[in-house]
């Protein structure tokens, strides 16, 4: 096992590299722009291939062109540059093409502070491209060594479901300094639980199977198939139809490949819940780490407090709200955006609360503030939106 110490962007580049990533495409952006810096020097180590690209769309543009030539590819950007993916992000998914996309998010709106972690692209991330009718995976690291880890398993889901996957990091997990471990042989890589698919290819005649069916190869062109790869609606043999009936079809197939398999992407990771708490704290990515810490404090001082720290946020995990509690939604952002997942998913009877910081993390203290109010059944008069769920 290699032990190193280095940034999240560094584990990031690693992990495309140990999951057989052989195409990063990208364009410089604050603060991901160490991972096409450290692909450049990477890949062609192992026989990949870099590319500078002109901007962020065309860098998803290529790709996805090296995907369908048969190589895992992977591109990295921050908000700004997420949101131009929307053309291409379609293309790969209603064309099923494997590819990792890393979003490494920083304070918003727009260009925002580029030296300041936010979680803005909560529903961007879901919602990536026109359209409707799909269904989105999406990961969200909160340290260097789980950078690592979602990384390579983003490139294992996209193979399975042949789908592009969002890695959706944020500035304190890309450029904070850690240990990383990374390991050297497939023993250890099964003693940490990484999991590589290899990249395999669809013959034909059927490209896009009318079901919810996964571990279909990918179309790879230049295999004599005759496979189309458009941003039309396809047949099941590829070809571009204006026919309602494979619309339907082929929405079904997006939505419900993920939907009915969501057992293999759904992650989360709960604190001090088995007593039924009074409070639970909810977060994902760089919050969740203080509001493990505030889960730690709070049982000190005697409160009856837990939490709830998600790894995957796309689908969804409904089932990790089932219990009845006063819970409150920990976010990078002032708006407030995974708080409305949660109010969508707890059970009747439950209040859902809101405590929103910009740029920066809030504090252990202010959480066992916050969770100390909701218990004594007070108003967090400090919190900037909130409201009950029913």
């Amino acid at each position: 096992m290699k032990r190193i110490f280095d940034t999240g962007n560094a584990a990031i580049t690693e992990a495309a590299i140990f999951a057989g990533c052989k195409v990063f495409a990208g364009y410089p952006i604050t603060p991901a722009t160490e991972i096409a810096e450290n692909m450049s020097r990477r890949l062609p180590q192992i026989g990949g291939y870099y590319i500078q690209a002109e901007d962020e769309l065309s860098a998803l543009h290529m790709c996805i062109g090296a995907s369908l030539g048969g190589l895992k590819a992977m591109t990295s950007t921050s908000g700004p540059g997420y949101v131009l993916y929307a053309d291409p992000y379609g293309w790969a998914l209603g064309s099923e093409i494997p590819v990792v996309i890393v979003n490494a998010q920083r304070v918003g709106p727009v260009s925002g502070i580029t030296g300041a972690p936010g979680q803005g692209e909560f529903y961007l991330s879901r919602y990536p491209t026109h359209g409707g009718n799909f269904e989105s995976i999406v990961l969200t690291p909160n340290s260097v060594q789980e950078a690592f880890s979602l990384t390579v398993e983003a490139f294992y889901l996209a193979e399975r479901f042949r789908m592009p996957v969002t890695v959706l990091a944020d500035q304190i997990v890309t450029d904070g300094w850690e240990t990383l471990l990374i390991p050297e042989t497939e023993a250890e890589a099964r003693e940490m639980g990484l999991r590589v698919a290899p990249r395999k290819i669809n013959y034909g005649p059927e490209f896009y199977p009318a079901t919810d069916e996964i571990d279909v190869p990918p179309v790879v062109l230049g295999h004599n198939t005759g496979a189309a790869c458009s941003d039309w609606t396809p047949t099941a043999e590829g070809f571009d139809t204006e026919e309602v009936e494979w619309q339907h079809k082929h929405a079904y197939r997006l939505i419900y490949k993920v939907r009915n398999h969501k057992d293999l992407i759904t992650r989360y990771e709960e604190i001090d819940t088995d007593d039924n708490p009074d409070v639970i704290l909810v977060a994902y990515g760089s919050p969740s780490r203080v509001l493990k810490s505030a889960v730690k404090a709070a049982r000190e001082q005697g409160l009856k407090v837990g939490g709830i720290r998600l790894v995957s946020i796309w689908p969804f995990p409904d089932e990790a709200f089932s219990r009845s509690a006063k819970y409150l939604s920990v976010e990078l952002n002032y708006d407030g955006q995974l708080v409305r997942e949660v109010q969508r998913s707890v059970q009747k009877g439950s209040e859902v609360h809101f405590l929103g910081r910009c740029g920066e993390l809030p504090k252990v203290a202010e959480l066992v503030d916050a969770a100390r109010t909701l218990i004594n059944n007070q108003p967090l008069e400090s919190i900037k939106w909130q409201r009950e769920a029913w």
